[in-house]
């Protein structure tokens, strides 16, 4: 009997879950690389629109413990005199509106930029390089600390959105969604006091104390805070200081403790 394949049979097909883990392997290869190799040196104040520098001058080198003069002569490989052509051509190095691009060919004008006595780097006031590397870093610092402050405005609970709302003087009797979209806005504006806010103990007190006083269980007056049934003075408030400040202090202290206690209760009635 044959064993050959009839041509509507057809070869069986590897599993796609084969494939899948193969395929799930691949990594991605990441070449670090500079796309442009430009180095910006900036003059931040002053320096008009043409500034020259000078461009022989003397300084300290490490590396030799000598004092030697550096000039910036663009044929040459060093940027050092002594090293340089008797036949070197020193040329002036100027800066246009505050700012010098140094190309990816110009490694010695680069070198002598970065060894230069008016170099901020070393000690002096002129120009420094800028640090693009660094300025987007902190744009990406910048961005993902404003995403998390974004999160925690849908993320958090309705009564730690609201602590933070009265916190804030939001109105917490408009529509929640209203309440977080003003929220949104502060967390955009500041991110870093922001996220601090949901994890500061005073805002809660802050919040208990500014609706003790809206429901009128307190009282605050300039001279101090007091039982709004009552009239008992509940804390004194030093001349031209906030009342609200020194009762969240107060409360957060273990002999206010139980006033605190007392009026989160008479709010919690209410509710």
């Amino acid at each position: 009997m044959s064993t050959t394949a009839t041509p509507t049979q057809r070869a069986p097909r590897a599993p796609k879950q084969e494939f899948e883990t193969q395929a799930s392997g691949f990594r991605p290869i990441k070449k670090d690389r500079d796309p442009s190799g430009v180095k910006v040196f900036e003059i931040p104040i002053g320096g008009g629109i043409i500034c020259k520098i000078k461009s022989e001058v003397a300084v300290f080198d490490r590396n030799s413990g000598k004092v030697r003069t550096i000039r910036y002569c663009p044929g040459e490989p060093s940027i050092f005199k002594e090293e340089q052509s008797i036949h070197s051509r020193r040329e002036h190095v100027i800066f246009r509106n505050g700012m010098l691009m140094v190309q990816e060919d110009q490694p010695n004008l680069a070198a002598f930029l970065e060894l230069h006595p008016d170099n901020r780097e070393n000690g002096g006031g002129l120009f420094r390089l800028v640090d693009n590397t660094r300025n987007v870093e902190q744009e990406v610092e910048s961005e993902f600390l404003v995403h998390d402050a974004v999160s925690l405005v849908r993320a958090k609970d309705s009564d730690e959105i609201l602590s933070v709302a009265v916190s804030l003087g939001i109105d917490i009797t408009q529509r929640m969604i209203d309440i977080r979209r003003e929220l949104l806005k502060e967390a955009k504006a500041r991110p870093a006091g922001f996220i601090q806010m949901f994890d500061d103990p005073r805002v809660k007190v802050r919040s208990a104390i500014i609706q003790a006083n809206d429901f009128q269980i307190i009282l605050s007056k300039p001279d101090g805070v007091y039982w709004f049934d009552s009239g008992k003075l509940i804390l004194s408030v030093p001349a031209g200081q906030d009342p609200t400040d020194i009762m969240v202090r107060f409360c957060l202290t273990e002999k206010g403790v139980n006033v605190y206690e007392e009026i989160v209760a008479r709010l919690e009635k209410l509710s």
